[in-house]
């Protein structure tokens, strides 16, 4: 990593951003990213590329196509039990879409065609979802069937987790060898790039080595704290607001100040510090299913905009934009889950799931648990500093506001003593974690 002093890590020229739901990666790139960097991202499959901000699916295995010296990794991360309702609800959503269809062999005469019409990327090209949307998929249509043959057309239930006639139940799938391989500690294998969509040849053999051998993944765990312990920022989505306001001044205002250095300098320059680029091949995955953000390319009007960019614009923007956007979302989960009335995937639905589930799922998820908790640990010393440095910096623009060009000697000693004693704090209380934020 470049670092700024022996104990800071900075933001460098590339950034790696690992993400489970998609949704959590629209609110920051077409919030934050758009208006300070040039977007292009991927979601299952990739090319080469050189832009600034990938974003993706994938795990961290990514990596190894990447240069790493010169690419700083965040990431967010979901409460595990949070997590696993999500990936079912939403799994159930997606497939729900498909429902419009008499069956499936129309499904699979049609979705190719509609899918060759749209310029947008695929939910069943991004990973997990294209396996577990199609799984699901599957199942409802079989379900629909069977109460077609039975003569029931309607269920009436309090418990949408547990509809067996609509809808397969929670405590089904988690138990299902799919949800097994992909969902339970989805986060902890997603960190150390031992997914079942993984660029290293011995993942799937590791992956299940530890599925059979629990204890193992003692170790494994290790190395995904250290990963975390090695990226720019690692945001929690359970606080969401916390977390975009620290993104933007964690993360946004180091790329405010990189790209302000890089328009300042010489065309020569420029081109010499262009973002590099990755080692992709359009066949190293699959299908292709690379995606360029057209509506954020670059125009003299965008870059203007970037110049003047600020880490208080970031948030302005951030808060006109969640609201529309959440709306949104929510208005197509409604419109999706029509075709499994009466089932409905709300807060006060989950309520009603037994505890002895939620304890279950906790248990199939204990990676993901500890990883979630040193997460949060982390999260807390990058708010903490961050409100340091906000402080500082009300501090110091007081001072210049008072009418003086230079504030007083005082001051200025008392601030850098303040520094070095928050620097020499947080490095003696974060054990093996670095300060990601260059004071």
């Amino acid at each position: 990593m470049d670092k700024a002093t022996d104990d800071t890590i900075k933001y460098l020229e590339q950034l790696f951003f690992i993400i489970w739901r998609r949704s959590i990666v629209f609110m920051y790139i077409y919030i934050f990213c758009r208006n300070i960097e040039n977007v292009e991202f991927w979601f299952s499959s990739c090319r080469k590329t050189n832009c600034r901000l990938l974003s993706t699916h994938d795990d961290y295995s990514v990596m190894s196509k990447l240069p790493k010296e010169k690419t700083s990794v965040i990431t967010i991360l979901r409460d595990p039990i949070d997590r696993v309702f999500s990936t079912y609800e939403f799994s159930v959503e997606v497939a729900a879409r498909f429902l419009i269809h008499s069956n499936l062999t129309s499904v699979k005469r049609m979705t190719p065609l509609a899918r060759r019409k749209s310029s947008g990327v695929s939910t069943l090209d991004i990973w997990p979802w294209k396996y577990l949307v199609p799984w699901m998929r599957e199942d409802l249509f079989d379900r629909r069937n069977d109460r077609k043959l039975r003569g029931q057309a309607h269920l009436v239930t309090n418990n949408s987790y547990d509809m067996e006639d609509i809808v397969m139940p929670l405590h089904d799938y988690i138990n299902d060898p799919i949800a097994q391989d992909i969902i339970h500690n989805g986060a902890t294998f997603q960190i150390v790039g031992l997914t079942n969509n993984s660029y290293f040849a011995e993942a799937h053999e590791v992956r299940h080595c530890v599925l059979k051998h629990r204890s193992l993944g003692e170790y494994v765990l290790e190395v995904a704290k250290k990963k975390l312990d090695e990226m720019l920022y690692v945001g929690l989505t359970e606080n969401h607001k916390e977390s975009a306001n620290m993104f933007a001044n964690i993360v946004g205002a180091q790329v405010i100040s990189q790209h302000k250095k890089l328009s300042s300098s010489s065309d020569g320059a420029e081109q010499s510090s262009a973002p590099p680029k990755t080692k992709f091949d359009a066949n190293d995955k699959g299908n292709n299913t690379y995606q360029s953000l057209k509506n954020v390319s670059s125009t003299a009007k965008d870059e203007v905009a970037r110049k003047n960019m600020t880490v208080e614009k970031l948030m302005e923007a951030y808060e006109t934009c969640i609201s529309s956007l959440r709306d949104s979302q929510a208005g197509r989960r409604v419109t999706s889950l029509k075709g499994i009335s009466p089932a409905n995937f709300t807060k006060e639905a989950r309520r009603k799931v037994p505890e002895a589930l939620i304890q279950e799922i906790a248990s199939l998820n204990s990676l993901d648990v500890e990883l979630y908790k040193y997460a949060q640990e982390i999260f807390n010393k990058q708010h903490a500093m961050m409100q340091s440095m906000v402080k500082t910096e009300s501090i110091v623009g007081t001072l210049m506001s008072t009418g003086t060009t230079k504030p007083p000697t005082f001051y200025l000693l008392s601030i850098t003593a303040l520094m070095l004693l928050l620097i020499i704090f947080f490095y003696v209380n974060s054990r093996r974690r670095t300060l990601k934020v260059k004071l």
